[in-house]
């Protein structure tokens, strides 16, 4: 599994040593640049080069790392025990799965992109660091730990906004994409 580039994808050499080491020692890459360098084109050409399924994660200001993880939807439950509707006794009806939960039941060794990480807030990267380094998580409400079946290639994006937390910052490894220049 190596990533040299596509035709659609013209990766520098460091880029192409950043990508291939984080894949071999399987810890996330976390590639900083501004806006329109190709950050989250990036993953998307990794994942066509390796044949590996692509899992989005686009991050927003108001973003939750546990929405990553999964939802549980206890309104909804609610209402539909009051109307009598038999989904309502099994709370697995209620539990939305996120990206993470998805990336970690994948098959095949997916390629997980979190998008945009810097957008969210501070605590964002800090909440995540447990699960992306035991590669599992607890579901409270289902009383079951969800595991990764296989570790995923993660790739993460920021468009160099705010900080990142030091703590976050040590599991991964870190490549910086500027604009091409003429040469």
């Amino acid at each position: 599994m190596r990533f040299d580039g596509t035709k659609d994808y013209v990766a520098t050499e460091d880029l192409k040593v950043a990508v291939n080491a984080a894949i071999t020692l399987e810890r996330p890459l976390l590639v900083k640049g501004e806006p329109g360098t190709g950050k989250t084109m990036l993953a998307i050409e990794v994942a066509k080069a390796i044949g590996a399924p692509l899992i989005e994660w686009h991050i927003k200001s108001t973003t939750k790392a546990v929405q990553g993880l999964y939802e549980y939807d206890a309104v909804m439950r609610l209402r539909d025990s009051q109307l009598g509707d038999a989904r309502a006794s099994d709370i697995a009806n209620y539990i939305k799965r996120g990206k993470l939960w998805e990336a970690f039941e994948s098959e095949q060794r997916p390629i997980l992109l979190i998008d945009e990480i810097d957008k969210a807030d501070i605590e964002f990267p800090n909440d995540l660091l447990q699960e992306l380094d035991r590669m599992e998580f607890y579901v409270y409400e289902l009383d079951r730990t969800i595991k990764a079946k296989v570790r995923p290639i993660i790739l993460i994006t920021s468009n160099n906004e705010k900080e990142l937390p030091d703590a976050f910052l040590r599991r991964c490894f870190f490549h910086y994409i500027r604009f091409p220049t003429k040469t």
